[in-house]
């Protein structure tokens, strides 16, 4: 485990030599169990949209709530890399628009690099954001910020031209300036030829093993997700269930009387 801060650059340079674990978090005490068990990315995704935020998809997700979920996430964490998502029309009216935005994920959340979502389109912002300091985490596959586009998340590179275009976006973000870039619901031979294509780590998420690393939502690694469950989320704890039951035993201690008992009472000192 790493000692001191990771960064943009760190992290670039560890293609081809380490399998980079990355985790979402939105919230303090999240943040802080993550950076103690050495993960070096935290990922502030906009996924909180649905797992924090109780929308059902991240379009509704504003920038405001970012910078709010992205300062609470910095507060947890002493040596992981922070990335926040920039929000669904945070940064695709201008290039001058992302500036700010990024600028703000930086300046006021304290944020170490932004996402952006896009291939060949979003190379000019990505190039602009890089030139003035602020670190881009590129994101090609299945873009959530599009599905009313797409009609819906749709595994992407199914076929030989779909495929083109994804090595032609992955290229573009790379010759941007990224200094890696997620890798979104694939076929793991696709995101092999990518992840071989380009100079800078690829993080999957339904992408296969054979990427440089990965990144999965917490709620889905916790077992806290309701609903639909990805086929590629591997469920290492089942919280809900653990949850559950203690929240029903409050209740019942609660109205029973037995909480608080003496061991959780204060009592008058005497005189």
């Amino acid at each position: 485990m790493t000692t001191t801060k990771w960064t943009a650059p760190k992290i670039r340079g560890l293609k081809g030599k380490q399998k980079i674990a990355m985790l979402t978090a939105g919230d303090t005490t999240t943040a802080r169990l993550i950076d103690a068990a050495g993960i070096p990315c935290v990922l502030v995704g906009d996924s909180l949209g649905m797992t924090m935020l109780g929308y059902d998809s991240t379009i509704p997700v504003t920038l405001e709530h970012m910078l709010h979920h992205t300062a609470a996430v910095v507060r947890g964490v002493q040596q992981a890399l922070v990335i926040t998502d920039l929000p669904f029309m945070s940064y695709q009216a201008s290039i001058e628009q992302a500036l700010v935005s990024g600028g703000r994920a930086l300046k006021e959340a304290g944020a170490d690099a932004v996402k952006v979502e896009g291939g060949a389109m979003r190379a000019d912002t990505i190039r602009a954001l890089t030139a003035n300091g602020i670190p881009v985490l590129g994101h090609i596959g299945i873009l959530p910020q599009s599905i009313k586009a797409s009609g819906g998340y749709k595994v992407q590179g199914k076929t030989d031209e779909s495929v083109q275009q994804l090595l032609d976006d992955a290229r573009a973000v790379a010759d941007a300036g990224a200094f890696a870039m997620v890798l979104e619901g694939m076929p793991s031979e696709v995101a092999q030829q990518i992840t071989t294509a380009v100079p800078i780590p690829t993080i999957g998420i339904g992408a296969g093993p054979l990427c440089d690393g990965q990144v999965l939502v917490v709620s889905d690694v916790l077992g806290l997700t309701t609903g639909h469950v990805p086929k590629f989320a591997k469920r290492y704890a089942d919280l809900a269930t653990t949850m559950a039951a203690a929240f029903t035993a409050y209740r019942g201690d609660v109205e029973s009387g037995a909480f608080p008992s003496e061991e959780f009472t204060y009592r008058r000192e005497k005189p």
